[in-house]
């Protein structure tokens, strides 16, 4: 079974946890370090003959071009990733319009492509944002993969659907891919689907979700990773015992896991696993009101 490989393209001064500590106005200040991170990843897909989609940050895109243009160049599909990296709850529904159609602008500029699939910073796309995926829908993008089905203290929607569905907004419908769970009993839902869990779980835990996923519900994983968690050597800016252990425990062993992953599962990009939504699926699809 075909399963879906993302990557969410960014500098090491952008995730969440990292943003109390580093002022944007001073982010081109930062010695790059994505293309060669991105460039690792590439070289790691190349090899075992995988696709992935690359979520990519507006802000890259618009300094950064050269990325989108190789990972274009290896077939690969580009999607977005915002422009600055800002939380979907907290920016509202007037910024979050301007800011995707920033980091749209900055995408074609840089590549030539128009992205049709969207995944929010840190998967801040929550019940209390929902509004975000009309938003989408109403700017041409028809797949999202900015809900995570389980709790956490910054994202995530517990009992949302663990698998890929289309859902209609006011502004038409939009395929929702999340990213991959493990039902471990009834009621209790574990992530299983890349990032820090691939990075802090031992190996065996992600590989025997991702079996039981495919085996047992006929259903493909999610995965994702960043192409700063590939490098060992990337400078540690969070501060903080939880920050520093969410971003950077495990980078070490990173690159040999999603190594071993690609060996063993099969992986292509979202668009592939799910093509654009037929009439007939979207005649059938749930009402945003009632996730």
């Amino acid at each position: 079974m075909l399963n879906i490989l993302s990557v969410d393209v960014e500098e090491y001064f952008h995730p969440a946890e990292v943003q109390p500590f580093v002022d944007p106005g001073r982010w081109a200040e930062y010695p790059s370090r994505i293309e060669e991170q991105t460039e690792r990843v590439l070289e790691l897909l190349e090899r075992r003959g995988a696709k992935a989609t690359f979520f990519v940050l507006g802000w890259v895109a618009e300094h950064r071009g050269q990325v989108l243009r190789a990972i274009r160049s290896a077939g690969h599909e580009i999607g977005c990733h915002s422009y600055g990296h800002g939380l979907v709850y907290r920016l509202g529904r007037t910024e979050f319009q301007r800011d995707t159609e920033r980091a749209v602008a900055a995408i074609e500029d840089a590549c030539g492509v128009t992205p049709t699939a969207y995944r929010a910073p840190s998967y801040s796309i929550t019940r209390e944002s929902l509004w975000a995926l009309e938003v989408l829908a109403a700017s041409g993008f028809t797949h999202d993969s900015s809900i995570y089905p389980i709790a956490h203290d910054r994202y995530g929607i517990p009992g949302f659907g663990r698998h890929a569905q289309i859902l209609l907004t006011p502004s038409g419908a939009i395929e929702e891919v999340p990213i991959a769970t493990a039902r471990v009993w009834p009621g209790l839902v574990t992530p299983i689907g890349g990032g820090a869990y691939l990075r802090l779980l031992r190996y065996r835990y992600t590989a025997a979700g991702i079996r039981r996923l495919n085996r047992e519900e006929r259903k493909p994983a999610c995965v994702y990773v960043h192409p700063w968690e590939l490098d060992p050597t990337v400078p540690r800016l969070a501060s903080g015992r939880v920050s520093r252990l969410r971003t950077y425990a495990g980078i070490e062993g990173m690159a040999a896991k999603l190594d071993r992953l690609l060996a063993e599962f099969q992986f292509a990009s979202l668009r592939e696993v799910h093509p654009c939504p037929a009439a007939a699926n979207v005649r059938a699809a749930a009402a945003i009101e009632r996730v």
